[in-house]
């Protein structure tokens, strides 16, 4: 169980009952409401973090909150109020400060596209995937297809692929999936709807690794279409991915988020595993799933049913 600390602006100050605090308790979690007004500095806030033992924070408004918990020694994310967005941006100094703290965030919310937008705009650390730039030679791309469903675990790399963007700013996670209803952001993670077929296809060859996370597998096809189409393959050590994935020679399986980043630095630095994977990976892909062979045994199957109805008449 976590505990959260809650900075709101003083708009908020009386509103009960708060929807960010309800929603964090439903899930278990302690959560404490504080006044930004209350604090000074983030020292003061550093102070009161150490001696409540909290384990996280999330801020509401990007300067009246967000300033506070700059350099906090827990992970935080932000929720934009609207005044920040609108108003402080204007201002060089909130300017400077707010997007300081997007940096450091592990994530933003914002509560229309609009706002979105407009944060956008201002700071290119929020830049989804279809506004960075299409040469993409200095960047790393990490590929992440699925529906933002539980049992696919979207968001479970979301933390550490945050961090090592912190410290190396051309390593990306891209995930393509349906549309959202709300609006997420994680420094270094961009999220993209769906795209057509051939658009996704080029994306996969463009990215330096497909990666899947699922808790739960069947046969995943983003895998057996990134092998195909010879990129290398990052999964989650589950049982669906593992019966089509063996481990550091048709692709890479990972028990953490931790050993994700490890594994994906090593296949960075070691061009030959690279290409020893990838080719493997094509090879077993031609041998147990050739379009051509699928299409000729369900071709049978369906035969032998319409031979057997014709006996049995």
């Amino acid at each position: 169980m976590e505990s959260f600390q809650v900075y709101e602006g003083h708009w908020n100050k009386f509103r009960e009952p708060n929807p960010a605090r309800d929603h964090l308790e439903a899930g278990g979690h302690i959560c404490s409401l504080k006044d930004a007004f209350g604090y000074d500095n983030p020292s003061e806030i550093a102070n009161l973090i150490s001696a409540e033992k909290f384990e996280a924070a999330l801020a509401i408004h990007l300067y009246k909150g967000g300033r506070l918990l700059q350099g906090s020694r827990i992970p935080f994310g932000i929720i934009f109020g609207g005044t920040d967005i609108n108003e402080d941006i204007k201002h060089e100094e909130k300017h400077r400060v707010m997007g300081a703290v997007l940096k450091e965030a592990r994530f933003a919310v914002a509560f229309t596209e609009k706002m979105k937008e407009l944060a956008a705009a201002e700071w290119v650390c929020l830049y989804d995937y279809y506004r960075m730039p299409q040469d993409t030679d200095n960047l790393c791309l990490f590929l992440l297809i699925c529906g933002l469903r539980r049992v696919k675990d979207p968001l479970y790399l979301v933390d550490v692929f945050s961090e090592w963007h912190r410290q190396e700013p051309h390593i990306h996670l891209v995930i393509i999936g349906p549309a959202v209803s709300y609006v997420f952001w994680a420094p270094g993670v961009h999220l993209l709807q769906e795209i057509p077929q051939d658009d996704l296809h080029a994306a996969v060859k463009r990215c330096f690794a497909v990666v899947n996370s699922s808790i739960s597998e069947g046969m995943s096809a983003a895998i057996l279409e990134a092998m195909d189409l010879n990129v290398p393959v990052l999964a989650r050590n589950i049982p669906g991915n593992a019966a089509i994935v063996l481990h550091k020679d048709t692709g890479l399986l990972f028990t953490d988020p931790q050993e994700f980043v490890q594994l994906s630095k090593r296949l960075m630095n070691d061009p030959t595993l690279k290409r020893e994977m990838v080719a493997k990976a094509k090879e077993y892909v031609k041998k147990h799933h050739s379009w051509e062979c699928e299409r000729k045994a369900y071709q049978t199957l369906v035969l032998r049913l319409h031979t057997n109805e014709i006996k049995n008449r």
